[in-house]
């Protein structure tokens, strides 16, 4: 049995990464992500196991004009200056350059979600912003690739590891200037795993999200004469509960998220214009494609039904004859893949030999950057992690990430290398694969 302890510079690395801010540039727009600092201490403390920086730093911004780049994204990088420099991305590998077929490859993220409390270990618990999401995972993963290489020689030699510690997965980025990038230049394995909190169950399937914007653009009145004018607030609350009410039941590999509805905040006045957020999760692009039309025609049905509830209702009676002239669609981000892979070898691999624990067939997915890894050849690919990103209250107050999942999830590692070296067959070294 491969124990993998969190050493005291495990621990003191961590509450490093969680004292220094890495929030994302769209989560914050004014504020001054540290990613260069937090990616090169996570690079140092990879050194001591002999991993070397392939590659710290931005992307072109070339990137941003590739198609399915969300439009935050493109707007926040012409708008905030240093948008890519100040979020980079880092490379490490363990042992040569190997082929995609020596290697595994360990994606975590350094950014985080704005909030959270001052970091701190209680007993064995950690507290703060990334504890879990995925800072903590990040640690927890050196620690597993320690244990790896005291109990198996040829891993580093036979077998190289590359590890991902990218920015740009949180606020919406979808990885489209972290992951995207970095896979679609070669840093890959035969086997992928990305580091985020699955309960230790691992799951080959990934979905992705697209964002609507229903946006309301009509005439504002005074609280005296609220005829006078159209009420986005009204019809904007309208459309916001039929579409709950209709839309999660077509969502069959996904999940449908009606929240973002602002018009204004003063009470004496009737707001002309606003607009409303769908975030909507699907588990293959046919899926997107149909959730797309879904929402195109529940949104129609919508202003229809509005007209003729309200058309007799004197203070509303503009805003139903003009709901339909007033009301636009618009998409965010779509278009993105959804990973939905199999592989024999890798699965047995992960299951009887390494001894780690599949995600139910029943239970939904999630969205995170695996979803860049769909159809790639020669790879397979799996998110894995410990902690729940509800009970260890990821992006919400009180994120924590207890040590002892840490540990385990570090021993799952340690499995998962010497099964995956061992697995392995011996070639000449030497490769041009980065």
């Amino acid at each position: 049995m491969i124990g993998a302890e969190l050493s005291p510079a495990d621990g003191d690395l961590l509450l490093d990464l969680l004292r220094t801010p890495t929030v994302g540039l769209l989560e914050e727009p004014r504020g001054s992500p540290r990613l260069w600092e937090a990616q090169k201490a996570y690079a140092e403390a990879a050194a001591e196991l002999g991993f070397t920086t392939v590659l710290h730093g931005p992307p072109v911004p070339a990137v941003l004009e590739l198609p399915g780049v969300p439009d935050p994204v493109r707007r926040a990088a012409a708008e905030l200056p240093g948008f890519l420099d100040r979020q980079p991305s880092l490379v490490l590998r363990l042992g040569p350059s190997l082929p995609r077929e020596q290697t595994v490859m360990f994606n975590v993220h350094l950014d985080t979600v704005a909030g959270g409390e001052p970091p701190r270990l209680d007993g064995g618990r950690f507290h703060g912003r990334g504890a879990i999401d995925a800072k903590g995972p990040a640690v927890a993963l050196l620690s597993g690739i320690r244990a790896a290489l005291a109990a198996e020689p040829a891993l580093g030699e036979r077998v190289g590891v590359l590890v991902q510690a990218v920015a740009g997965e949180e606020g919406g980025a979808m990885g489209s200037f972290g992951t995207r990038p970095l896979v679609e230049a070669g840093h890959i394995g035969r086997l992928n795993v990305f580091c985020e909190p699955t309960g230790l169950r691992w799951l080959s399937r990934c979905t992705a999200s697209m964002t609507a914007r229903i946006r309301v653009a009509g005439h504002d009145a005074i609280d005296d004469e609220p005829d006078a004018g159209h009420n986005a607030t009204v019809l904007l609350g309208f459309l916001a509960q039929r579409l709950a009410a209709e839309l999660p039941a077509k969502a069959a590999d996904g999940r449908v998220c009606v929240a973002g509805l602002h018009t204004g905040d003063l009470h004496n006045r009737v707001y002309g214009s606003g607009r409303l957020l769908l975030n909507i999760s699907y588990g293959t692009p046919e899926s997107g494609r149909r959730m797309e039309r879904a929402v195109r025609d529940a949104l129609a049905a919508g202003l229809a039904e509005f007209t003729q509830t309200f058309a007799s209702h004197p203070d509303q009676a503009r805003t139903a004859a003009d709901a339909e002239t007033i009301t636009t669609l618009e998409w965010l981000k779509r278009g993105l893949p959804a990973l939905a892979g199999s592989d024999p070898w890798a699965e047995e691999l992960l299951e009887k030999r390494a001894g780690l624990v599949r995600w139910p067939a029943g239970e939904p997915a999630f969205t995170c950057d695996a979803i860049w890894m769909q159809d790639v050849p020669g790879a397979f690919t799996v998110v894995y992690g410990p902690g729940d990103l509800g009970v260890n209250n990821a992006h919400a107050a009180g994120e924590y990430a207890d040590t002892a999942d840490l540990e385990r999830f570090a021993a799952d590692v340690a499995r998962l290398l010497i099964s995956f070296t061992q697995s392995t067959p011996s070639t000449q070294n030497g490769s041009d694969h980065p």
